[in-house]
């Protein structure tokens, strides 16, 4: 286990900035919305900031703040942060990212979570947060070989807290992350419970029958989700290196690929502006951007596409933070016969990056519901 720090070379910064200088730009959309994709005039001013304006120096000493280490997993490094409390009897919590994100988006929570006293929060609340960056994302390393789904990446996060001393330990997730943290708590090992802020849950025999008004809105969301959201699922599950191509040769295509997302899923009004600084979003992108992951992240789609399926019940107990702007949404009925829910929580706002649209809301449903099996 070596200690890590994000050291971008002036080489890379100036490489990044030739490229966005020399764009090669489409025409624009046909339309006067986002339904085409993300507009040319808002990706034109987005990456001429990128390029004028963003200061990755900055930034990078912020993540850096973060202690961080690599270790070596079946042959893999793996990147992660590894922020201690300074509160003896802190829980530890392993919390996992999904795509588009980054250990980015945990920047709000990680300080709150472990050093509770200073955030309006009790001692009893303290956490020792694990924050690993997935196989083929951020500074983690990219597998050559398949097999890296999210079987193998749940008993690689329960042998990382193993390495780190942690006996027993809580997990937490959204997107990919809650794809992990569900199989986490189906392989049980060193984790005594889980939280998720995605669900995993299938629609009912009676919901298809006499459905709700929440099954008709899940029902909904599904369609719109199918009919305007998957084609990245479908290009990613199946043709990743394809993809991966112009994504790790041109920023802007990176940025665009990543920065709809982040219109589409969130709670933003219209706007991913609305929610997300401009740093914040290129704060994102970069990781992808640096580390050349256009293609590798998306093999996960490729290797586990399924994983979003039917499978074994969790049995370990459950807590559920329920976003209203959540990209596929599962009500309880649905999610029940796959966990075993003791707190399910129905959040007034927000939508899939849950940690970096409302950490507050995050933050406090996590410490209310690890605080039931802490002991």
């Amino acid at each position: 286990m070596a200690p890590f720090r994000i050291a971008v070379t002036d080489d890379e910064l100036d490489d990044l900035l030739r490229r966005l200088t020399h764009t090669r730009w489409p025409e624009a959309e046909c339309v006067d919305d986002w339904s085409q994709g993300i507009p040319l005039a808002y990706t034109r001013e987005l990456a001429a900031y990128w390029a004028e304006g963003y200061d990755w120096r900055a930034r990078e000493a912020a993540l850096n703040r973060f202690p961080q280490f690599v270790t070596a997993i079946d042959d893999l490094d793996i990147h992660f942060i590894h922020q201690r409390s300074p509160h003896e009897d802190a829980f530890p919590l392993v919390i996992t990212h999904g795509w588009p994100g980054s250990i980015v988006e945990f920047q709000k929570i990680i300080a709150p979570l472990t050093d509770p006293t200073a955030h309006g929060g009790r001692a009893e609340d303290a956490f020792h947060v694990v924050c690993p960056s997935l196989p083929g994302y951020g500074f983690s390393g990219k597998p050559t070989t398949t097999g890296w789904g999210v079987e193998r990446i749940a008993t690689a996060w329960d042998t990382l807290m193993g390495r780190l001393g942690y006996e027993r330990y809580g997990a937490q997730g959204g997107d990919w992350g809650a794809a992990v943290t569900t199989q986490i708590g189906r392989n049980i090992g060193r984790c005594c419970a889980i939280h998720t802020n995605m669900p995993i849950g299938q629609p009912t025999a009676e919901s298809m029958q006499n459905p709700t008004e929440d099954d008709q809105a899940a029902f909904a969301a599904m369609k719109h989700y199918r009919k305007w959201e998957a084609g990245y699922s479908m290009q990613q599950s199946t043709r990743p290196q394809t993809l991966g191509y112009g994504l790790v040769d041109s920023p802007v295509a990176q940025l665009a690929w990543i920065v709809e997302k982040f219109w589409s899923w969130s709670d933003c009004d219209g706007h991913p502006e609305n929610v997300f600084s401009r740093d914040e979003l290129l704060d994102n992108v970069m990781l992808y951007w640096l580390t050349g992951s256009g293609a590798s992240s998306a093999r996960l789609y490729w290797e586990s596409f399924g994983a979003f399926g039917k499978r074994e019940p969790v049995s370990l107990p459950t807590g559920v933070a329920d976003f209203p702007k959540e990209i596929l949404r599962s009500p309880r009925p649905w999610c029940e016969p796959q966990y075993n829910i003791t707190r399910w929580t129905t959040m007034p706002r927000g939508g899939h990056f849950a940690a970096f649209e409302q950490p507050e809301l995050l933050i406090e449903d996590v410490r209310t519901f690890f605080a039931t099996v802490r002991s």
